[in-house]
């Protein structure tokens, strides 16, 4: 076990790593107080997310944990971001990993440092973790992942199942936002020159992402499913099953030897303090991993289970969760591939054991979907999936008998269908539902897929009207237990909003078979493992000036029959207790559609973004839109920012994009 003793540290608020082409980084570093006397490993996270006002909440329950335990932890910004110099072109290139693997280099090399560097993040930091691993630097020893993709094509913000996912635009819309921020005007005499420079030359990225809508080069790059050899670094994977990117997790344990899984109840958090609760003491499992591999200790890592996976309770359909009751569940070797599958039938007769005669057809008005809740639940509000009752009606469905047992679902179910379309250009959801005995519908898991990738993601093909394909779709994975006497549900429907962008038609799918292969696990009657409790440190301290709120709101003009999904999300105000600088932020998406006619979706968002030192105020208000027609895709995105109220810069930016069987 660990030996670890806990040492007095200091804290760098803006540490200068100079790059090899004179770029300067700034890193926040905590460390031990004698760390040139007694070197000590490093563990890096490295983000876009600015760490002086963006990601201090998470930074202060985290990185002195680790310091006071004999580690020198850096918080980068990344080039173009926060308090760093340079500029970002796009998320995951090759100069962003470039400069990770320059940085792990140059600490590797300092004397505070005992050549030992092991890398963390939770989303982006997730990300390039596993792309950094796999250039396979040589201090780089060890990385824990969390919330993260191993296929940025499939199961990243941008498309899913060759869908695209509404996020693409909302996302680029965040990070439009995030981007524009100046540096703290504190740290740097040149902060209104970095300032102005960064937001000239700022990419409108939703209209990047958009321009690949196939699985190119573009996508291959940063995916590391493309040579799980690569990754040597020893690979702590961890997700929740609220969170969208619940497939990493099992593929890395199933793909990378040695490598180790963690999925708990969570949205897009850290453990510690993630929700839905219970959280674990993910800074000491974390800790146990980085002593083993980075200081040479014996804490008993290698011998874990490979997959620790908290099997939820199946419960009654929410928008928010603060608990979910259900136990952990481990599995020796791999994850789930290996466990029993059942083989269950779509028939006219409802979802059975016994095959039978199929023969329905679904055509879903545009709004279904109404209930998908948010493809990625981060900001803490309702964002979960809700009753999938009003989505069930626009669905074909297909209903269990009662459960004569408990069933563990643990596993990616795949769903098996022979269907065709009217249309040459379609898509459909697939819904795995829990059916209560008075009718509520809670989502276990979903999938959704553009017919035009049934064969391949980076050569689509439209289908042919009328005539029937065998199609193929992996649900996510999961983990949930259906209750005796609850029934299980296939629903299938051909449009998925405001989760999907709509196919430029709407289309009617006609079933004539189908099968689901359900991963199902002999029942577990108790914990399987148990965590430690959380732990962390003090919190950031601040004076709040604005308490945050959220909100997720449906409309419906009676006039047009337009239906309207209206979200805002306030980040509050807040000032920093120890250094004094301001910020905030307030983000607003509004997503619209009549349910008769899909090439009325239209996206639009708005954010605010505060940043407040002394008498500099300073504003940035970023906007994006989104709509199609049959043939192409109309974006639109303005910056403005303010000092003391004045305009100093505007942007516009208008872009037509070609649809690409989508």
């Amino acid at each position: 076990m660990s030996t670890n003793t806990l040492r007095e540290i200091e804290e760098l608020p803006d540490l200068g790593i100079m790059l090899s082409d004179g770029c300067r980084l700034s890193a926040r570093v905590w460390r031990p107080l004698d760390a040139a006397d007694d070197p000590v490993p490093v563990i890096l996270e490295y983000l876009p997310y600015r760490k002086r006002d963006g990601t201090c909440a998470r930074d202060a329950l985290t990185h002195p944990y680790f310091a006071k335990r004999g580690y020198a932890c850096l918080r980068v910004d990344m080039r173009g971001n926060g308090d760093s110099e340079g500029l970002m072109e796009d998320e995951y290139t090759a100069q962003e990993q470039a400069d990770a693997v320059e940085v792990i280099n140059w600490v590797a090399a300092q004397d505070w440092c005992n050549g030992n560097v092991g890398m963390m993040g939770i989303s982006w930091g997730g990300f390039n973790s596993l792309q950094v691993a796999a250039l396979q630097p040589d201090p780089l020893k060890a990385i824990i992942t969390l919330c993260s993709t191993v296929d940025r094509f499939a199961d990243d913000i941008h498309y899913k199942g060759g869908c695209l996912l509404n996020e693409n635009l909302g996302w680029g819309a965040t990070m439009w936002a995030y981007s524009s921020r100046s540096p703290d005007p504190a740290l740097r005499d040149d902060w209104r020159d970095l300032w102005l420079k960064r937001l000239e030359n700022e990419p409108f990225l939703a209209t990047r992402w958009l321009s690949h809508q196939r699985r190119d080069a573009y996508w291959q790059h940063g995916s590391v499913c493309e040579d799980y050899s690569a990754l040597k670094a020893k690979v702590l994977a961890v997700g929740g099953w609220g969170d969208s990117y619940k497939n990493a997790v099992p593929q890395l344990v199933e793909n990378v030897p040695g490598a180790k899984g963690i999925v708990g109840p969570w949205v897009h958090k850290y453990p510690h303090f993630a929700v839905p609760e219970p959280r674990i003491g993910f800074l000491q499992e974390a800790l146990r991993w980085w002593d083993h591999w980075l200081k040479g200790i014996d804490t008993g890592v290698e011998d874990d289970p490979d997959y620790r996976a908290y099997l939820m309770d199946g419960v009654r359909p929410a928008t928010w969760y603060t608990n979910r009751d259900g136990r952990w569940i481990t599995e020796s070797e791999g994850a789930s591939a290996h466990l029993p599958v059942q083989t269950w039938h779509l028939t006219d007769n409802g979802l059975s054991q016994e095959s039978g005669p199929l023969r329905q057809s679904v055509t879903s008005p545009a709004h279904c979907g109404a209930a998908s809740g948010e493809y990625c639940a981060i900001w803490l509000g309702p964002e979960m999936p809700g009753d999938q009752r009003g989505d069930d009606a626009f669905s074909a469905c297909f209903d269990s008998a009662p459960a004569s047992e408990d069933m563990d679902i643990v596993g990616a179910p795949r769903v098996t269908l022979t269907l065709s379309a009217d249309k040459p250009q379609a898509q459909m959801a697939v819904r795995l539902c829990h059916i209560h005995p008075d009718g509520a519908s809670t989502r276990i898991t979903y999938g959704v897929l553009n017919l035009s990738h049934r064969k391949s993601a980076a050569s689509p093909e439209p289908m042919p009207p009328g005539e029937a394909e065998q199609i193929t779709l992996d649900l996510d994975h999961i983990a949930y237990r259906l209750p005796k006497g609850h029934r299980l549900r296939v629903a299938i429907s051909s449009a998925y909003w405001p989760l999907i962008w709509p196919a430029p038609e709407m289309a009617t799918l006609s079933l004539s078979a189908g099968q689901l292969a359900l991963p199902v696990r002999k029942t577990a009657d108790k914990d399987e493992w148990t965590f430690p409790p959380p732990d962390a440190e003090t919190p950031w301290q601040i004076t709040t000036l604005r308490k945050g709120s959220n909100s997720r709101a449906s409309e419906i003009d009676h006039n047009s029959g337009d239906i309207h999904l209206v979200i805002t999300d306030d980040f509050g105000k807040v000032q920093d207790d120890v250094h004094g600088l301001i910020s905030g932020g307030i983000a607003r998406e509004r997503w619209s559609i009549h349910p008769d006619d899909p090439l009325s979706a239209r996206g639009t968002c708005h954010w605010t973004t505060e940043l407040e030192r002394d008498d500099i105020i300073l504003r940035t208000e970023t906007f994006s839109e989104m709509w199609s027609d049959q043939t192409r895709f109309y974006l639109k995105g303005r910056v403005e920012a303010y000092e003391n109220d004045v305009l100093i810069y505007a942007r516009d930016e208008n872009d037509t994009i070609e649809r690409d069987h989508l």
